[in-house]
């Protein structure tokens, strides 16, 4: 089996994020405050209510639900767009644990011997976060439940200050009784990172085991007013599980969100044990039939299946695909199958404006307008801050709450590089939705054509 990169960014770039000298990060010093305890129930009346057995063609939100929305979105967009300065987060990820209680061997994203995020550190950063505009705030980890009582005290704070809260999670520990104190603390998002339909080696996030208590949160949504979403990483050894999921997802009326599994942007720590002879990284043999799959889930995106992933960005996933290996297509031809010059390249490429051919002959992202550190921004459970989720790792010195540093000429000059190889939905989305034009078409085309109800659409459709 092929050996990935260690690493698949610039290597100059990458010495200066992961080698800075003496210009190493700093964890937070500590000041000793808490988290309130939350008042649970909240809503009596909701706790007692099931839900309905099967899910409304058409999911309808109330003024209170669309103003939650809008406090988290829009007002911060708005405000982001008037007030002087650059750094105005709309989105952060607020990685309370990076621990984890499951070992997906294409994840970098935990060292259990990482200890989790403190209440000081929880709170401080929700309330520097709000002091900068943010509304939009993810508990992530590892597993951002591990401590179902310290992320009930986290979405109960948060959800008092105006935050539209967002959990990824693998839903394993997400039991109902979990999943009710989350709800009634005002939570907006659950989405399961789900990669099988069950238990398989490699790929322990499995629908089958978590099943009772997706089918709780499912019926609960309707009840307490949050979403559900799928969150699946294309691999090459769960194609069909990926069209299983798909289609039990739109039987309950369920979005979907896609990825394909990327090897790290940034070299890693020994605890990421699963680099090499990995069966999930995609290798140029199974490209035909990971474009088949593409092209279903485009199929199936427009019909009116419910994705988080507009149809242009799924057919780019197939240029990132090809991207992330760094094979030379000149040479290993669009399929991987060695013969060069058949013309699937050009063609393919005609079509997705935002890809380019670089002088290696590898493909590459165009600028795109990256606004990592200046929109978007995550903190660590030290309280040491970064621009982006696949910065976590760097030791390169960005502050912490207290004192963050995010310059506007170092991210430039760092985003010249990484975005060409950087494929993060989230940052993405949030590069193209941050247009006053855009903006506006799509509040427009919301309130004329979907009386600002229905479900989750990608922003460019």
């Amino acid at each position: 089996m092929a050996t990935p990169a260690k690493f698949r960014i610039d290597l100059a770039i990458h010495d200066q994020l992961m080698n800075p000298g003496p210009a190493r990060r700093v964890p937070l010093p500590p000041k000793g405050l808490t988290l309130p305890a939350p008042v649970f129930p909240l809503h009596q009346e909701l706790l007692q209510e099931a839900g309905p057995d099967t899910p409304p063609e058409r999911r309808h939100w109330d003024r209170k639900e669309i103003y939650r929305k809008m406090r988290g979105w829009l007002f911060p967009y708005v405000r982001s767009r008037i007030s002087p300065g650059e750094f105005h987060p709309i989105t952060a990820y607020l990685f309370v644990e990076y621990k984890c209680n499951l070992d997906c061997w294409y994840c970098w994203a935990f060292d259990n011997k990482v200890p989790g995020m403190t209440e000081d550190i929880a709170r401080r950063s929700i309330d520097w976060l709000y002091d900068h505009g943010c509304r939009v705030l993810a508990l992530m980890g590892g597993e951002p439940l591990l401590r179902p009582q310290f992320a009930h005290k986290v979405v109960y704070y948060a959800a008092k200050k105006g935050f539209w809260i967002y959990i990824g999670t693998n839903g394993r520990l997400l039991r109902p009784e979990v999943a009710d104190r989350l709800g009634d603390a005002g939570v907006a998002v659950f989405n399961l990172a789900l990669d099988a339909w069950d238990l398989k080696p490699s790929l322990p996030k499995a629908l089958l085991p978590a099943q009772k208590n997706f089918e709780h949160i499912w019926r609960k949504q309707y009840v307490y007013g949050y979403m559900v979403f799928f969150n699946i990483n294309i691999c090459r050894n769960n194609i069909a599980d990926v069209r299983q999921l798909t289609e039990y997802a739109h039987d309950h009326r369920v979005a979907t969100d896609y990825h394909i599994n990327e090897t790290p942007m940034l070299e890693q720590d020994a605890h990421f044990r699963h680099l090499h002879d990995n069966p999930t990284y995609i290798r140029p043999e199974d490209w035909r039939e990971v474009d088949a799959l593409i092209d279903w889930l485009i199929e199936k995106n427009q019909a009116g299946y419910q994705m988080v992933n507009s149809v242009p960005r799924l057919r780019e996933m197939k240029a990132f695909m090809r991207m992330s290996s760094g094979v030379d297509l000149k040479t290993r031809g669009w399929y991987g199958d060695g013969i060069a010059g058949n013309g699937q390249q050009a063609e393919f490429l005609a079509a997705l404006p935002g890809i380019a051919e670089g002088p290696d002959g590898t493909l590459q992202f165009r600028e795109w307008n990256c606004r990592a550190g200046q929109n978007n921004v995550i903190i660590r459970p030290d309280g040491t801050v970064a621009p982006c989720f696949p910065m976590y790792p760097s030791t390169f010195d960005w502050g912490h709450i207290d004192e963050p540093r995010f310059h506007v000429e170092q991210l430039g000059e760092m985003k010249k590089t990484c975005q060409r190889h950087c494929f993060s939905t989230l940052n993405h989305n949030l590069a193209y939705c941050y247009n006053d034009a855009r903006v506006l078409k799509w509040l427009w085309s919301q309130v004329v054509r979907n009386k600002l109800q229905g479900g989750a659409r990608s922003f460019q459709d």
